[in-house]
């Protein structure tokens, strides 16, 4: 069943609205990159998730939700107060009723979430042939390969090979299980103008928002890490004390 779920997920994925065919077993391994969240003692890189939160924002907000995530999260990847502020008031939210029961919006504050691209699920799926564009809160966490996925993903739209039929309305994906994703390729070269002048190839882009999805679907992950090592140190120091006593209460005792 759970080999099933993740397959349901991968379906979905990025607004690949097509159902996911079982990855074959002979199809390589997802190649690995090197993040700087990677292992016990990595962090995420704030330029990095902040560039990334720029493209979610001008290019897959367009589809995908973020229901979990509120602007005042963003402090996370290094947003100041008044950013954060700025930001949500750049958008539009609900603002319930006005007296003569009539929905109003008003702008953004940082305890809101990330306004949702569609009113409702029956509203996503007619303007997408059926299909529910996946929420990407949790995006990273639901699909095995994680960040690498993602910009495996994003990244690997290519010509068929030759002999290859792809069928109406979708793409080939070299990463994609079955090769072919119904979601047109969403990132080009310069998709966007990054605020602190990076140079937005497509791959920088892919990696930028992998990091921000990474960050939204695991913003604890710092605190865990650094709490981890103290646990571990603690764990030693208490071993070694351990030892010490032993030795000093048995040091007389003949065996």
């Amino acid at each position: 069943m759970r080999r099933l779920s993740a397959l349901a997920l991968t379906g979905a994925l990025l607004g690949g609205l097509a159902a996911a065919p079982a990855r074959a077993a002979d199809e390589p391994a997802l190649p690995h990159q090197a993040w700087s969240f990677s292992g016990p003692f990595g962090t995420y890189d704030r330029a990095s998730a902040q560039r990334g939160y720029q493209v979610y924002k001008e290019v897959c907000a367009a589809c995908h939700s973020m229901r979990l995530m509120s602007f005042r999260n963003l402090a996370g990847i290094g947003f100041n107060p008044d950013e954060i502020k700025a930001l949500a008031a750049s958008v539009d939210v609900s603002g319930g009723l006005d007296d003569n029961g009539q929905p109003i919006t008003r702008h953004g504050l940082p305890s809101d979430y990330f306004p949702s691209p569609f009113p409702n699920d029956k509203a996503a799926r007619a303007a997408n042939n059926g299909a529910l564009p996946p929420d990407q809160s949790d995006l990273v966490k639901a699909r095995e390969g994680g960040a690498d996925y993602v910009y495996a993903l994003l990244t690997g739209y290519k010509d068929a090979p030759p002999g290859f039929k792809v069928a109406d309305g979708s793409y080939y994906n070299e990463w994609f299980p079955g090769h072919q994703i119904h979601m047109p390729q969403p990132l080009h070269d310069d998709q966007v103008t990054y605020a602190d002048g990076t140079k937005a190839t497509m791959e920088q882009e892919a990696r930028d928002v992998a990091t921000f999805l990474t960050y939204v679907s695991n913003p604890e992950m710092e605190s865990r890490k650094r709490l981890g090592v103290k646990i571990v140190l603690f764990l030693a120091l208490m071993t070694g004390v351990t030892y010490a006593v032993k030795r000093k209460i048995w040091a007389d005792v003949s065996h």
